[in-house]
């Protein structure tokens, strides 16, 4: 284990609190949060259209900047969640199940108050531990195969789909094989065979998940909404609660936003995961344990906390691989390691022996970070960013449907996608009236691609055998797992009959 060496951490410290670091991060930070709060940015594009700007930099202060936009992005997607009902990124669609109840119940303060002090509480805590885990971390990560990295998907896939399901399990996985079957579109990830693609170029590189992600979160919102007259709040009265209550809320749940901020972290290390998926699996873990699970979904703070939680910490998970290896775990970070190309940094185990004052600015900066999105957060966006709730629906409606379409096309440029958006706010719609699971949906979406690579090239590895699923402990472990995340709902009813 490498040794918290305090000469580099003094010197890390002093990187980061000169200027212009300083001054680099809250600017990023600032510009995070907004990125994060607009529906289909998020923390990819503004990372990626100011990475060319750093390169004036130096390496430390370039790649404070943009983790600085990473972190603030992370926060900023859960604020137009919760308020209404619209996730800036994939890393916060959990925040969206307990968080937007919150606000039509009047205690939009609380809930932002609760993402503020929990975004910033777990992102902190991972950081932290982030200085003396990261050699053990990465040590259980590489214990995780291609074959691993599938089952884990569709465990992920399988927990959302059983406690998402609104009383269903059986519409449940249905929502999440969809999911799953729409990213078959386009082209096959190690064969260039064209599938559904219906004979037009357009679909070659397959549907956007971005795109799905939006068309049922905001535009079937949207949908929903349009006849309202007023704001999306009931009455000046009904937006009302106390951040002072919401970060208390969040400090009597210290364990499970501990647990949620590791379970973050934990799947951030993994290639391939990311925040959503971390997002997803830290609110069913916690949906699971909750001592009333059918209140989840409805306004319950735990929930919140969960999905809060996890997200930031998920932004020191995925620190792991490209400090390690140089191997991103999402697309923010491979965005991350570009920025240590650019500037002639080589990440991986070299970077601990000779560099060991650049990891630590990297991590004191996120530190800091954090405690500007908790002022930030309490004292600006708590305070009076929920009277976006009060703007009449004639605004809302054309403004969010715009920046869902700009979005959803900046990414990819491809109108496709366009449509994409309108189909799925159909779509969206539909699945809430006739009881499926949109979450299920979307997580299956996500990860999609993801599935198809690993099942692919774990077939492969193993001259198509399935034995290569069961052919390790851990293999065997994860797939109990997915066996009891089926039988739980079998399993419930009797147990719910002995206790009473």
């Amino acid at each position: 284990m490498i040794p918290l060496v305090l000469g580099p951490l003094s010197e890390a410290v002093g990187i980061v609190f000169s200027w212009p670091a300083i001054g680099l991060l809250a600017l990023g930070l600032v510009f995070g949060v907004a990125l994060g709060a607009i529906p289909g940015i998020g923390s990819v594009i503004g990372m990626a259209i100011t990475l060319p700007l750093t390169i004036p930099l130096s390496g430390a202060e370039a790649l404070i900047f943009l983790t600085a936009i990473y972190s603030g992005a992370m926060y900023g997607s859960s604020v137009s969640a919760i308020l209404i009902n619209v996730p800036g990124t994939p890393a916060a669609a959990a925040s969206i199940f307990d968080g937007y109840p919150m606000t039509q119940q009047g205690k939009a303060r609380n809930a932002l108050g609760i993402s503020a002090s929990a975004s910033a509480l777990g992102g902190t805590t991972t950081m932290v531990a982030l200085f003396v885990v990261t050699p053990v971390v990465t040590s259980i990560v590489l214990l995780f195969r291609t074959h691993h990295i599938f089952l884990v998907t569709i465990l992920g896939i399988l927990m959302i789909a059983v406690i998402a399901a609104q009383g269903s399990t059986v519409k449940g996985i249905l929502a999440g094989a969809f999911g799953l079957l729409l990213m078959t579109v386009g082209t096959a990830p190690t064969t260039p065979t064209p599938r559904f693609t219906f004979d037009t170029y357009l679909l070659l590189n397959g549907l956007s998940f971005i795109a799905i992600l939006l068309g049922v979160f905001a535009i079937a919102e949207m949908i929903r909404i349009v006849d309202i007259e007023g704001g999306t709040a009931d009455a000046v009265d009904a937006v009302g609660g106390s951040i002072t209550d919401g970060v208390r809320t969040t400090l009597s749940n210290k364990l499970l936003m501990l647990r949620s901020a590791f379970v973050g972290m934990g799947i951030g290390s993994m290639p391939g995961a990311g925040g959503a998926v971390s997002n997803f699996i830290s609110y069913a873990i916690e949906a699971e344990r909750g001592d009333d699970p059918d209140s989840y979904g409805t306004g319950n703070p735990r929930g919140l906390i969960a999905a809060e939680s996890s997200n930031n910490g998920t932004v020191a998970g995925s620190l792991i691989p490209v400090l390690s290896f140089g191997i991103p775990g999402s697309p923010s970070t491979a965005i991350l390691l570009g920025a240590f190309i650019v500037h002639g940094i080589d990440p991986g185990p070299t970077l601990f022996e000779n560099s060991l004052d650049l990891i630590y600015a990297l991590i004191v900066s996120l530190i800091v970070s954090n405690g500007l999105i908790l002022l930030v957060g309490l004292f600006v966006i708590a305070p009076y960013g929920y009277r976006i709730s009060f703007v009449d629906t004639k605004y809302i409606v054309p403004v969010i449907v715009v920046l869902a379409s700009l979005g959803t096309v900046s990414l990819r440029s491809n109108p496709v996608d366009l449509l994409t958006l309108l189909a799925f706010g159909v779509v969206g719609l539909l699945m809430k009236r006739h009881g499926y699971s949109i979450i299920a949906l979307v997580l299956g979406a996500v990860l999609g691609t993801l599935s198809e690579r690993t099942l692919n090239r774990s077939l492969i590895l193993s001259d198509g055998s399935l034995g290569i699923f069961v052919g390790d402990p851990l293999a065997v472990g994860i797939v109990a797992l997915i066996v009891a995340v089926l039988l739980a709902p079998v399993a419930r009813r009797p147990l719910s009959r002995l206790r009473s």
